[in-house]
């Protein structure tokens, strides 16, 4: 739908994204973050389409922003397109931003929440980055929680891998940190909602957290009050 209203609506939403650039200082007043929205908003639907001037356009804006919110737009909406200046922007957004936990969170949960195939994968690679530990909670929620929690159509793969990889992860974090693997395991506690071949496999994964040995009481609270009905 956004790729339809995008190429309808390109020329119009072109024009409304060049005649709502700001030029001056950054201005935190509401009129300005309204403009910036809308300016951002257009981006994202001219992006959509997949258009070479559309990506063309978002990478330039991301390479001159001179505020987080136009870098940000434009980043989140260059990593829905599998396209080089994606990778090239996400590893320049790293580096300019290594030092700043918050903002290495968000880089985090957007590379967690692209609804592509390749997400998963690329979600068990980070866990090997550097910016990356299953020692740090908010690392945690950044990468592995987004990606159960925000990434409906990629933790719900039909082939069950996404909820393999949270049980891998549940238990993983079970004996070092309860509370958010509980949290985690959450994910899976509605599984009954599913069409049945996925709801059989989120079904099958919360059996397989149950059947682990020495279970926390909090997983295990989570585990049988999701199969108490079954």
């Amino acid at each position: 739908m956004r790729a339809a209203v995008g190429g309808h609506l390109a020329a119009s939403l072109l024009d409304h994204y060049h005649r709502l650039y700001e030029s001056g200082p950054y201005r935190t007043d509401a009129a300005s973050a309204g403009r910036r929205a809308m300016r951002n908003t257009c981006l994202d639907l001219l992006v959509a389409t997949g258009q070479g001037e559309a990506i063309s356009l978002a990478n330039r804006q991301y390479q001159s922003a001179d505020n987080m919110t136009d870098r940000m737009a434009a980043l989140s909406t260059l990593s829905l397109c599998d396209v080089p200046e994606r990778a090239a922007a996400l590893e320049d957004f790293y580096s300019r931003y290594a030092d700043d936990p918050l903002i290495v969170d968000k880089w985090l949960s957007l590379q967690a929440t692209i609804p592509e195939p390749a997400t998963l994968d690329r979600v068990k690679a980070l866990t090997e980055h550097r910016a990356f530990s299953f020692a740090n909670p908010n690392r945690v929620r950044a990468l592995i929680h987004a990606f159960a929690l925000a990434n409906h159509k990629e933790f719900n793969r039909a082939d069950g891998a996404g909820y393999a990889f949270i049980v891998d992860a549940v238990l993983a974090l079970d004996r070092k940190n309860p509370q958010l693997a509980a949290r985690l395991v959450s994910a899976l506690k509605n599984w009954r909602m599913l069409e049945p071949m996925r709801g059989a496999r989120a079904q099958a994964a919360l059996r397989h957290v149950a059947a682990a040995p020495s279970l926390s009481a909090d997983v295990d609270d989570i585990v049988q009050r999701a199969l108490a009905e079954d």
